[in-house]
């Protein structure tokens, strides 16, 4: 899959700062990378998981904080 050019910038330092957290859960992964305002498929990408995985995580995520 290609990522637009515009697009690499950001989605490789996304990848940066989840690097240290290589053994992580996705859940904590998507904490980290929505605080950049990153999409589901931008974080699908950088996780290397599948959109729907991000989007049902996101969900628990946000059920959890209120």
């Amino acid at each position: 899959m290609k990522v637009p050019e515009t697009e690499q910038p950001i989605l490789m330092l996304a990848y940066l700062c989840i690097a240290k957290e290589a053994e992580a859960s996705l859940q904590r992964k998507v904490q980290i990378l929505d605080r950049f305002g990153l999409n589901n498929t931008q974080i699908a990408k950088v996780c290397g998981v599948a959109l729907q995985s991000v989007h049902n995580t996101r969900t628990k995520v946000r059920k959890k904080r209120k």
